[in-house]
C-alpha cells in the first residue's frame, strides 16, 4: 500500500512538474531567447547600420535670456530608466545617471546593442519611472535575504518581458463583457478594486516587508530628487522632478499620468495607483502632502488605449465626477500628451472625425456594440476630449477640460528626446532592440495595437515657449500652456489670436512685442469683451508662424483645426488647410492645398528638396466665426513625407519596406489650443 501511495505521489509530482515545464519554464525560455539581452547580439548581428547616413551631433545653443518675447525649448516629459520594474524586464540595464547624460548629448548603448545618441542636447527633461515600482527591489541586494526573498527578487529582476505579463494580467483584471445595447464606444463604468501595497512580489515575503518597501519608496524618492538635482544646470539643461502614477487597464490599456513638480520642494513619497485609486484622489493627496512652497501638475497620457476612460465623466473605480472634482482637474491638469510611442491621440476616423490625418499613426477602429477594449472610444482621444470640455462648460459655467498640448516617447531605454526615425532604437529594452526584432513577424491573431511594427512611433518632443530655461520658468510655460507638441521634429510655431491682429503683420521681422499686447498665445483663453461693440462680430485674426527644422523635410502645409457646439447642441468640428508651400493657394471647394508632389527614394530614404517651404506665415480669419458661441482652435503643421522608422530599419537589413505598414508618414506639429468664449 504504501509503495502504492509512493508511487501515486511520485507520479503525481512528476505529471506537475511537466505540466509546469510546458506550460511555464518552455516558454519562458522560449521569450528570453525571442527578447532578451543575452541573445540581442546574434539578432543585432544580422543590420548593416553603415547603410544608413546620421546627421552629426550637434553642440547645445543656449539663447539668451531672459527673453520677453520668449525662447524655444525643446524637451522630454516622460521617460522610463532601470527603475521602473518593466523596463528591467524588457532588458534596460541604463540607469538615471545615464538617462540625464543622454539628455546632455552623450552617447548610449542600447539593451540590443545599438548606439543612442542625439543630434541636438534636450533644454529640459523629466524622468518619470513608475511610482508603484519604488522601493520594491531596493533590498534585493542584500546578502541577508531568505529563499523565497531571494526568488521574489529574481522573478523582478529577470530581464524577460513574459516575467512582466505574467506579473501584470492579475493586477490589470480583464474586461467584463459589455453591454450591446448601449451606443458603441461610449464609456461604460465599471466599479475596480485597487490592488494592495504589498501585491508586488518582493514586498511580501520577510520579516516587515511592506513596512521595508513603504521605507524603501521614501528613500527612492529621495534619491530621485537628489539626482535631479545634481543634474540640473539652469540656461543649459533644466531636470523637472516627476514620476508616473500607473493604474492598469485589461488589454494592455492605460489610464496614467505623469506628475511634475515646479521646484525641488516636493511630497516626502511618490503617491502611486497602490495608494489611491483614481485620479481624483491623487490630485486631492497630492494638495495635502506637497506643503509650503511646492506645486505641481498633471499629464495624462495614451487616451487612445484608456479604451474610452479618459474623457469620460467617470474615474478608474466608478466613481462620477462632481463640480468640485472637475474644478481640481481643471485646476491640476492644464495639458495632455497627443502623441508618444503607443500611436497618435489626436483623433481617429469615424469617431466623430472625418478628418483625413486622422488615420496618421493609429492602428483603431471605432468601437462596435458590446466592445470594452481594443478599439476607438468617442471619449478616448484629446479632440474628442476637447469637445467634451466645451459641453461641460455649458453645464457647469466653466471648461475643465481645457489641455494644452505636449508629445513625448515614453521610452524604457533610458534615452530621453530619442525620436528621430533614421535612429529609432525601440522603446521597450532588448525586445525591440535590434531592426531584426523591430521589424520580425508576429502572430497574425494579434490585434494591431499588441503589435510594436504597426503601433509603434518612434515618439515626440515637448516644446515650451519660456522668457528663460530654468524649472520655474518651464513649469509656468507648461502650466499656462504655452506649448506645443512634434511627432519628433523640431519645428518651430508661434500662434497668436487676436482682434487687434491684422495681415499686416505677416510682413513684421519681429511681430511678436504686438501679438503679445493685442493677442493671446497657443494655450490661451479670447473672450468677447462685454462692452463688444461692431468691431468683435467679426472673427479674430489668427496669426501662425512655423519654420521648418534645418535637418529635417520642408514644410508642406498649415492647418486650422475648429471645434464648437451648434445651436442645437451637437459638437462640431472643421479642419481647413489656411497655408501652401511652393507657392500654392487653398482650393476654396476642398479646404486643401493642392498635392506640392513631394516623394521619397525608399532606397535610400532621400525626401524631395526642391518642394516644400522653409517657411510659412499667414493671418487666417474663420468665416464661420459665431461671437455668440465658444470655440476652441488649434493649429497642425504638416512636412513633406519622409521615410517612417520601419523602412530605415529595412535598410539596414537589406529588404524592402515592410508592407505591413506605410513606408512614409507625415511628420508634424500640433499647437496647444486657443479657446475663445463669448461674452457673458
Amino acid at each position: 500500500m504504501l509503495k502504492k501511495m509512493a508511487l501515486g505521489i511520485f507520479v503525481l509530482l512528476l505529471a506537475g512538474a511537466g505540466y509546469v515545464t510546458i506550460k511555464l519554464l518552455i516558454p519562458l525560455q522560449a521569450s528570453a531567447d525571442r527578447n532578451g539581452p543575452d541573445t540581442a547580439p546574434r539578432d543585432y548581428a544580422m543590420q548593416d547600420d553603415s547603410k544608413i547616413s546620421l546627421p552629426t551631433p550637434q553642440a547645445a545653443i543656449y539663447p539668451a535670456a531672459p527673453n520677453p518675447d520668449m525662447n524655444l525649448y525643446w524637451g522630454e516629459l516622460h521617460l522610463h530608466t532601470s527603475e521602473s520594474f518593466d523596463a528591467t524586464l524588457f532588458g534596460n540595464t541604463l540607469t538615471i545617471d545615464d538617462a540625464y547624460r543622454f539628455a546632455k548629448g552623450e552617447p548610449l548603448n542600447s539593451p540590443g546593442g545599438e548606439t543612442m545618441q542625439l543630434t541636438r542636447p534636450l533644454d529640459f527633461v523629466a524622468i518619470t519611472d513608475h511610482a508603484e515600482g519604488f522601493g520594491t527591489r531596493t533590498h534585493c541586494d542584500s546578502p541577508d535575504l531568505s529563499l523565497a526573498e531571494r526568488a521574489a527578487c529574481w522573478l523582478a529582476n529577470e530581464p524577460n518581458p513574459m516575467i512582466f505579463q505574467i506579473l501584470t494580467s492579475r493586477i490589470r483584471g480583464k474586461a467584463a463583457p459589455g453591454d450591446p445595447s448601449k451606443p458603441a464606444g461610449v464609456y461604460q463604468p465599471e466599479a475596480r478594486q485597487a490592488p494592495k501595497p504589498g501585491a508586488f512580489p518582493t514586498c511580501r515575503f520577510g520579516d516587515n516587508a511592506l513596512e521595508r518597501c513603504y521605507q524603501n519608496a521614501r528613500n527612492d524618492w529621495a534619491r530621485y530628487v537628489e539626482l535631479a538635482d545634481k543634474y540640473y544646470a539652469p540656461g543649459e539643461l533644466t531636470t523637472l522632478i516627476g514620476y508616473e502614477y500607473s493604474p492598469g487597464l485589461p488589454e494592455q490599456g492605460k489610464h496614467h499620468r505623469n506628475i511634475l513638480f515646479r521646484s525641488n520642494i516636493v511630497p516626502e513619497r511618490a503617491i502611486s495607483s497602490l495608494d489611491v485609486p483614481n485620479a481624483i484622489e491623487l490630485w486631492q493627496g497630492l494638495e495635502a502632502t506637497c506643503g509650503e512652497g511646492c506645486d505641481f501638475l498633471t499629464i495624462p497620457h495614451n487616451p487612445n488605449k484608456a479604451w474610452g476612460l479618459m474623457y469620460s465623466r467617470y474615474t478608474w473605480d466608478g466613481r462620477e465626477y462632481n463640480e468640485s472634482d472637475w474644478r481640481l482637474r481643471q485646476k491640476r491638469e492644464p495639458l495632455a500628451e497627443i502623441f508618444q510611442i503607443k500611436g497618435a491621440q489626436e483623433c481617429a476616423l469615424g469617431v466623430g472625425a472625418t478628418d483625413e490625418e486622422c488615420a496618421f499613426e493609429q492602428v483603431f477602429d471605432p468601437c462596435e456594440p458590446g466592445e470594452k477594449t481594443g478599439c476607438a472610444f468617442a471619449t478616448g482621444f484629446v479632440r474628442q476630449g476637447l469637445k467634451v470640455g466645451l459641453e461641460l462648460e455649458q453645464e457647469l459655467g466653466f471648461n475643465p477640460l481645457q489641455s494644452g498640448f505636449i508629445a513625448a516617447t515614453d521610452s524604457h531605454n533610458s534615452n530621453p528626446g530619442d525620436v528621430e526615425e533614421w535612429d529609432f532604437p525601440g522603446a521597450i529594452g532588448a525586445a525591440t532592440s535590434s531592426a531584426q526584432r523591430r521589424l520580425r513577424e508576429t502572430d497574425a491573431t494579434a490585434p494591431a495595437y499588441k503589435t510594436p511594427l504597426k503601433f509603434n512611433t518612434s515618439g515626440g518632443l515637448a516644446a515650451v515657449w519660456a522668457p528663460e530655461n530654468t524649472r520655474e520658468a518651464i513649469f509656468d510655460a507648461l502650466a499656462r500652456r504655452e506649448t506645443y507638441a512634434t511627432s519628433g521634429p523640431r519645428l518651430a510655431v508661434r500662434f497668436y489670436a487676436g482682434w487687434g491682429i491684422d495681415d499686416a503683420i505677416v510682413a513684421e521681422h519681429n511681430p511678436f512685442q504686438s501679438l503679445i499686447a493685442d493677442g493671446v498665445p497657443m494655450g490661451g483663453v479670447l473672450q468677447v469683451p462685454q462692452n463688444a461693440g461692431e468691431a468683435w462680430q467679426q472673427s479674430p485674426g489668427f496669426f501662425v508662424w512655423a519654420t521648418r527644422d534645418p535637418i529635417d523635410a520642408p514644410l508642406q502645409r498649415v492647418q486650422m483645426v475648429k471645434g464648437w457646439i451648434d445651436p442645437e447642441g451637437e459638437t462640431r468640428e472643421t479642419v481647413v488647410d489656411i497655408a501652401c508651400a511652393d507657392g500654392m493657394t487653398v482650393n476654396p471647394v476642398t479646404g486643401r492645398c493642392p498635392d506640392n508632389s513631394a516623394s521619397v527614394d525608399l532606397e535610400t530614404c532621400r525626401f524631395s528638396r526642391d518642394s516644400g517651404a522653409d517657411e510659412l506665415k499667414v493671418v487666417w480669419h474663420d468665416p464661420g466665426f459665431d461671437p455668440t458661441q465658444s470655440a476652441f482652435y488649434y493649429v497642425r503643421v504638416l512636412m513633406n513625407p519622409t521615410c517612417r522608422w520601419s523602412s530605415y530599419d529595412a535598410i539596414r537589413l537589406g529588404r524592402e519596406p515592410d508592407p505591413r505598414v506605410p513606408a512614409t508618414i507625415r511628420e508634424r506639429a500640433w499647437t496647444s489650443p486657443i479657446w475663445l468664449y463669448p461674452k457673458k
